[in-house]
């Protein structure tokens, strides 16, 4: 097919063009090919423009109610950022979950992810002698794999880290929680994406617990929350509304 020079332009702008991170031509062309093989909701696609709302946010939290599609949020925005091919994209989450990412990823987004675990990971490193984590593919891997292989994940220079069951890391302010600490420590400067359903077991802490892994700004210390926010557990709605307030950069869903 032969091109005029007004159609080399034409294709040059729309490849290069830059769309507002907040606006629908930012996903546009992900919807197009995904909307095929899932029936998307709007607060789904509400959901992926809030994740992209700001270039400078450190990432944020996905805490809408177990069947409301948090997986398929959080597929639009890893396809939109392989579009644009920022395709160093890591998702972490319970082991018995990480064959069902791979699965969606491959059947309603058309990405290509692998598996790491023990076998798979010195398999890797093995033939090719190098990051079994810096790879073409999507990386999908657990908690406790996440753990044991912090040097390697945190010497990548992540595009996007899902983290899945984030309410499992809630408690990363308590110093005896390994786990927790080691991952946050992992991801210090990947953009994040949190994906929770019950953010909230026992206290506010927990909340602050879950913001600390995308911002550790965001409330200061833990003795400074404590202070600020430590009536609100009582019913004090003057502190629970300034909290949710200084909650709507990272967070999408009420509490």
């Amino acid at each position: 097919m032969n091109f005029t020079p007004f159609h080399a332009k034409y294709f040059a702008y729309e490849l290069t063009k830059r769309s507002p991170a907040d606006s629908m031509q930012k996903l546009a062309t992900t919807l197009v090919d995904v909307q095929a093989q899932v029936d998307l909701n709007p607060h789904q696609v509400d959901a992926a423009l809030f994740a992209f709302r700001s270039p400078l946010s450190k990432g944020a939290i996905l805490a809408d109610e177990v069947g409301l599609g948090k997986t398929i949020e959080a597929g639009l925005v890893i396809s939109q950022k392989w579009a644009e091919r920022k395709r160093r994209i890591l998702i972490i989450a319970p082991a018995n979950l990480r064959k069902q990412w791979s699965q969606e990823l491959q059947d309603k987004f058309f990405l290509p992810s692998i598996i790491l675990e023990a076998k798979s990971f010195n398999q890797y490193f093995k033939e090719n002698q190098t990051n079994p984590f810096d790879r073409k593919e999507i990386v999908i891997c657990s908690y406790q794999f996440a753990r044991g292989k912090e040097s390697n994940i945190s010497s990548v220079k992540w595009d996007l880290v899902v983290i899945d069951e984030a309410h499992r890391l809630r408690n990363v302010y308590k110093p005896n929680n390994i786990i927790a600490k080691t991952i946050k420590q992992a991801l210090e400067h990947a953009p994040k994406i949190l994906l929770t359903a019950t953010p909230l077991q026992n206290s506010l802490m927990e909340l602050y617990g879950l913001v600390s892994i995308i911002d550790e700004y965001t409330f200061g210390d833990t003795k400074s929350f404590k202070t600020q926010y430590n009536r609100s557990d009582s019913g004090d709605e003057d502190q629970f509304l300034e909290l949710k307030e200084r909650l709507k950069p990272v967070w999408r869903n009420s509490l």
